[in-house]
């Protein structure tokens, strides 16, 4: 059975009296538990497809199935780790991490109990109280991937979320992600403009043309 499937998904976009093609008929399968990238030039529809996987889109036509199941909007099933940390400032990292689970209805006290393991995961043990301006870039995109983990989603959708990180620091978290991917084994489709970047982490890479 397939994770994820694309069928013929095609999305425009008017600008004036100007029809633009964004996607057209794009399919693709993703087998459980399968790391696939995305790359592209800028503006060939990498993110946007990524937005109608997770469901924060609707295309003009073609379907996303998550285990043959027809997904028609944002879904447990998936989670979504940003280019932008986008941790809330007045929050700790604790409380960052465990938002989406406050966000499911989850008892505030459950859910930071739920949380420790993946803040282990991501290696931020020793942090749970810190605000996001006390860590570095990495350490807010460590807490960004335990946000989207602590779901336990079926698939993780990541979009470029290492683009706004130093060299170093950007080849320290593929590793970490190598190595928390081999312990969670989740289905990834992740999203990147480095060629590099796509062959060291995937196991297959798809490419978009403009």
């Amino acid at each position: 059975m397939n994770k994820l499937e694309a069928r013929s998904i095609c999305k425009t976009y008017k600008s004036g009296e100007t029809t633009l093609d964004v996607l057209r008929d794009i399919n693709l399968t993703i087998m459980p538990g399968e790391f696939v990238s995305i790359v592209g030039a800028s503006g060939c529809g990498k993110t946007t497809f990524l937005r109608i996987v997770d469901g924060l889109i609707q295309p003009e036509s073609g379907h996303i199935l998550i285990d043959e199941k027809m997904a028609t909007g944002p879904g447990q099933d998936r989670g979504f780790v940003f280019q932008a940390d986008c941790l809330l400032p007045w929050r700790t990292v604790a409380d960052n991490v465990a938002l989406g689970l406050e966000l499911q209805g989850q008892d505030r006290q459950i859910a930071r109990e739920k949380v420790q393991p993946y803040l282990d995961l991501v290696g931020l043990r020793g942090f749970e109280q810190a605000h996001p301006n006390q860590l570095s870039g990495g350490m807010r995109q460590r807490a960004n991937l335990a946000r989207a983990l602590v779901i336990n989603p079926e698939v993780l959708l990541m979009d470029e979320p290492f683009a706004s990180l130093d060299a170093q620091t950007r080849e320290i978290m593929q590793r970490e992600l190598l190595r928390i991917w081999s312990q969670e084994r989740k289905t990834v489709l992740f999203v990147t403009h480095q060629i590099e970047e796509a062959v060291y982490l995937s196991d297959r890479v798809i490419v978009f043309t403009a």
